[in-house]
């Protein structure tokens, strides 16, 4: 076969100096459309391809096989991002360029498919060793279907938006490769994290790294549950965590309040922890965190005196992320992967739905805040889960017990004398009149729940004077 490369990108990065190579190895190019304007510019010898089709003979054409295809897509992601409507996006689906991409790559040992463009030093590589090997044309095979692959998916989850189908029969999702972990769950684990194309605000995934080693799998995991918790709160507020799981949160007046409650509240000062910010984090704030020991810290931004405070922190990951308090899209799911299977929900965006008084003494204003703020916390803690808190902190936590009684004990530990005169929100019912006893023992005054508890409790919570409300909205979480 002759050596020659059939062009047709969108993305023009690198073309230039890369097909002036191409022509040092003897390759006649033709092009089309933009890839032809950017060559023939540049005064690299390219041919234009009205007269030539890369693999059938067009009524008016001559037969030119290549042995070379370099074809990158129209980036349809981009109309989709700007919200054009179905008529103006629908012309731009590049149908052909990724049919082409695939029929080329199946015969990968008489063609090679090259679709992008950081894969073309690689390519003159190979052509500088004198060919290209099996492995190699599989290599490319791979990119080619890959990125063809992700490109359909990319339009099938745009019309299935266009079409409102909630749970097509078949699942067609994409994901891109934000970063590299430094391990897994374990150090033998490698790891890494991947984005939806389509999702610009409020995800880890897009969070920026300002300093610090590589994160781990689980630090992500531990700052993405820290993430969904901080989202909560429109009040400066701080959220720690550690190993998924809520260990301490609280607001304030600002954030350095809010930071010195978290870290008095949290089992083990914020060692380990991670720490979120639902704003910006200045000198004063980064001073006090440093004292702590955590391992990331993730907030909207650091200011340059921030980070002059953390500079020698060299273990401290900070992740800058703007859309912190974006909430979370109608569009996008839960995906939990099971062996040989997924399971895929909507995401978790309710909170209290309406809250009844189920005992003859209504809480009390303060009360109610407190029961609200520790309910927001319960939503975000392992089932079953208890919080006792404050308004604006909490003081102990109990998450992923096997009942309610194993979680309140573990949160009245966690909080000692502090539960005297706090409240208890918990993610269930409230199980029965001897725990009712137990809340009275505590010095609990008020609590929520998410189911109604039976007669005989409620005339426990009366009879103690403790407050109650019930929400219509339940949050288990696993």
């Amino acid at each position: 076969m002759e050596k020659r490369a059939y062009i047709s990108v969108y993305d023009t990065a690198g073309l230039t100096e890369f097909c002036r190579y191409l022509v040092e190895y003897g390759y006649e190019l033709i092009a089309v459309g933009r890839a032809y304007g950017v060559l023939s510019a540049a005064g690299v010898p390219v041919k234009e391809a009205r007269r030539f089709t890369a693999f059938s003979e067009a009524a008016t054409g001559e037969k030119a096989p290549a042995s070379l295809v370099i074809v990158n897509l129209y980036p349809f992601k981009e109309d989709m991002e700007a919200g054009l409507s179905f008529e103006e996006a629908a012309p731009h689906i590049d149908a052909g360029g990724a049919a082409l991409l695939t029929a080329v790559a199946k015969n990968f040992m008489d063609t090679v498919a090259v679709c992008d463009p950081d894969d073309y030093e690689r390519l003159l590589c190979d052509l500088a060793a004198g060919a290209i090997a099996e492995d190699e044309r599989k290599y490319f095979m791979y990119k080619a279907f890959g990125y063809a692959a992700s490109y359909n998916a990319l339009v099938s989850q745009y019309l299935s938006r266009q079409i409102k189908s909630s749970y097509p029969e078949v699942l067609t999702v994409t994901y891109e490769k934000s970063q590299e972990m430094r391990y897994g769950e374990n150090p033998h684990q490698r790891a890494a994290v991947y984005r939806e194309p389509l999702l610009k605000e409020g995800s880890l995934a897009r969070a920026k790294q300002l300093a610090g080693p590589a994160p781990t799998y689980n630090s992500i995991g531990d700052a993405n549950a820290a993430l969904e918790l901080i989202k909560e709160f429109e009040e400066p507020a701080v959220v720690s965590c550690k190993h998924r799981t809520v260990s301490s949160a609280a607001s304030g007046e600002d954030l350095y309040s809010a930071l010195l409650r978290v870290a008095e509240n949290d089992p083990l000062g914020l060692k380990g922890a991670i720490v979120a910010f639902n704003g910006v984090v200045d000198a004063r704030v980064a001073a006090e965190l440093k004292k702590y020991g955590a391992e990331v810290a993730l907030a909207v931004g650091f200011t340059p005196e921030a980070m002059a405070e953390l500079h020698f922190c060299n273990e401290l990951v900070l992740l800058e992320m703007p859309g912190i308090r974006s909430k979370v899209q109608f569009s996008t799911f839960e995906l939990t992967k099971i062996y040989g299977g997924l399971l895929v929900q909507t995401y978790d965006t309710a909170l209290c739905g309406a809250l009844e008084c189920v005992t003859k003494r209504r809480p009390t204003d303060a009360e109610v805040r407190a029961l609200i703020f520790n309910f927001k916390v319960v939503k975000h803690a392992l089932s079953s889960a208890v919080v006792i808190g404050a308004d604006g902190a909490t003081y102990g936590v109990g998450t992923g017990q096997v009942g309610r009684r194993l979680a309140f004990a573990a949160a009245r530990a966690i909080a000692g004398e502090k539960t005297k005169g706090a409240v208890l929100a918990s993610e269930a019912a409230i199980p029965d009149a001897a725990f009712v006893e137990e809340c009275h023992g505590a010095g609990i005054t008020a609590v929520v729940c998410s189911e109604e508890p039976d007669r005989e409790t409620v005339e426990a919570l009366d009879k103690y004077r403790i407050a109650a409300l019930v929400s219509s909205e339940r949050h288990f979480k696993n």
